[in-house]
C-alpha cells in the first residue's frame, strides 16, 4: 500500500530548467562563452561534483564553476521574482489531491536548504509538504540513493511504501536503487530506454500522475 510521495523539486515541481539553461547561456555570454542545450541537458540530474567535471571538462580547469553557478542562480531568484516562481502544469491539484487523501509527502532535491525554503514559500507550496531534504543534507547526491531512503526515514514509511516522482535520469537511477518505484515526467529530455525501463510508469504531465493516484 502506498503512503507516501518523494517529489524531486527542479523540472519536476518547478519549471526551472529553461530558466536555468538561459541562466549559464547569459552568465556565460559575459564570459564570452556559450553554452548548447545539449550541453546543458547532460547536467540534468546530476550531483555537484558531476557537475563541476562537465564544466572542466568542457572549458578547462581553471573555469569559475562556483561563481558562475552562484551568478546563475541570483539570475533565477531575480526571474522568480520579477515573474513568480513557474509551477509545472497539474502540479497544485496532485498535491491538493494527495493532501485531501492523506498521502504523506516530502520534498528530496539536490539544491541546498536555503534555496529550497526560498522557492517553497514564494511559490506558496511548502504547506503541502510534511518534511523536505535537501542536497546539503546527504552525503552522495542522485544517483546515490541516499536522499530517498532518508525521505523515507523521515516519514517513517518502507520503501515499497513510496513512490517517487522523478524528471531526470539519474532520480531514476536513485530511486531503482533505493527499490522505491518511480514515476517520470520528462522535462527538457526524456529518458534513455535503459533508465526508462527502470520506471514505475512515464507520464506527459501531472495531471496523468493525479489520474493515476485516483485509480488506486
Amino acid at each position: 500500500m502506498i503512503k507516501a510521495i518523494i517529489f524531486d523539486m527542479d523540472g519536476l515541481m518547478i519549471d526551472s530548467e529553461r530558466v536555468t539553461f538561459e541562466g549559464y547561456q547569459e552568465i556565460l555570454k559575459k564570459m564570452n562563452l556559450t553554452m548548447t542545450e545539449e550541453f546543458y541537458i547532460t547536467l540534468l540530474g546530476k550531483p555537484v561534483k558531476g557537475i563541476y567535471q562537465r564544466f572542466y571538462d568542457v572549458y578547462g580547469q581553471d573555469f569559475p564553476i562556483e561563481s558562475v553557478i552562484k551568478d546563475v542562480h541570483q539570475y533565477m531568484a531575480e526571474r522568480f521574482k520579477n515573474e513568480g516562481v513557474p509551477l509545472k502544469k497539474g502540479l497544485l491539484s496532485l498535491l491538493t489531491y494527495l493532501k485531501d487523501h492523506d498521502y504523506k509527502t516530502i520534498v528530496a532535491t539536490s539544491s541546498n536548504r536555503d534555496r529550497v525554503d526560498d522557492i517553497l514559500r514564494s511559490a506558496d507550496i511548502e504547506k503541502y509538504f510534511d518534511d523536505s531534504i535537501c542536497g546539503d543534507e546527504v552525503t552522495k547526491g542522485k544517483p546515490n540513493p541516499e536522499v530517498f531512503l532518508k525521505s523515507c526515514q523521515k516519514l517513517g514509511v518502507k520503501p515499497d511504501e513510496a513512490i517517487v516522482i522523478e524528471d531526470s535520469e539519474a532520480g531514476i537511477q536513485a530511486s531503482a536503487a533505493a527499490d522505491i518505484k518511480v514515476i517520470c515526467i520528462p522535462d527538457m529530455k526524456y529518458p534513455e530506454e535503459k533508465f526508462a525501463k527502470k520506471t514505475y510508469k512515464i507520464f506527459k504531465d501531472l495531471d496523468e500522475v493525479k489520474d493515476f493516484f485516483q485509480t488506486l
